[in-house]
């Protein structure tokens, strides 16, 4: 059984002119890159215009990376960077933390439905919904820390900061996190009695 090639593999590959190499990068973190492009633009349509942007960029600048961190890491600093740059042009209000009208994915797996399964989905539904309720900085962080299991080191290279700020912000950012998840049960569970 032949074992999956690493990243620097396939950029290495690519960098030697092999173009589907490059389309196993892609699919290896695109689901990523549009989860973390949907933290920001809370829309699908932006989000998959974000995430078409970093993969182009990176693919421009692949030549550039220079392997001193992981590849996800440096193409996780890519998304942070293009998404920002989009907000900007595109002057989204993303301030508000109790908007009701925020998309929330949930990923759709086929697989048997049993109890465990519809309560992981729930589980799933509720963290999705009260991480999107979270400002897009608390939001990002969360989500590289236990989605994108990015250190707090490497999260501290993506977003450009120090790794003790990082640290304060993802303390910080759990406590709303917990606030959300508690006010959003809460509510839910009026709505069951």
């Amino acid at each position: 059984m032949q074992s999956k090639p690493s990243d620097i593999e396939l950029i290495e590959q690519t960098l030697a002119g092999n173009q589907s190499a490059y389309a196993d990068l892609v699919k290896r973190h695109q689901r990523f890159v549009f989860t973390l492009a949907l933290r920001f633009t809370k829309g699908r349509e932006d989000a998959e215009e974000v995430a078409q942007d970093c993969f182009v960029k990176a693919y421009r600048s692949l030549g550039s990376f220079q392997q001193q961190s992981k590849f996800s890491t440096w193409l996780y600093s890519i998304v942070y960077t293009t998404a920002m740059t989009f907000l900007r042009k595109k002057r989204v209000d993303t301030s508000s933390i109790d908007d009701d009208e925020a998309y929330i994915q949930i990923e759709n797996k086929p697989g048997a439905y049993d109890a465990h399964n519809i309560e992981n989905k729930s589980r799933s539904f509720y963290l999705n919904q009260a991480i999107a309720q979270l400002l897009p900085d608390d939001a990002t962080i969360i989500t590289l820390f236990y989605k994108g299991e990015q250190s707090l080191d490497e999260i501290a290279q993506t977003l450009g900061i120090e790794a003790n700020t990082v640290k304060v912000k993802l303390f910080r950012a759990r406590q709303r996190l917990k606030e959300k998840l508690e006010r959003n049960l809460k509510h839910e569970v009026k709505e069951l009695i």
